[in-house]
């Protein structure tokens, strides 16, 4: 709840999402699982959250 109280990406995609009509609470478990895939792989690789992060292509 506190992910979408903050300003930032998190509130962005929650509000427009919920301005398309999408179920608030299917937002909410979508921005839960964007944090929870954030925490993980931030412990998996072992560095700081790098939030302008660009993947290698490979």
């Amino acid at each position: 709840m506190s992910a979408i109280r903050m300003k930032g990406e998190l509130q962005d995609y929650y509000k427009r999402k919920v301005g398309s009509g999408k179920n608030k609470m299917l937002v909410l478990n979508n921005v839960r699982n964007k944090l929870i895939h954030r925490v993980c792989s931030v412990v998996h690789r072992q560095q700081k959250y790098n939030k302008n992060y660009t993947p290698a292509l490979a």
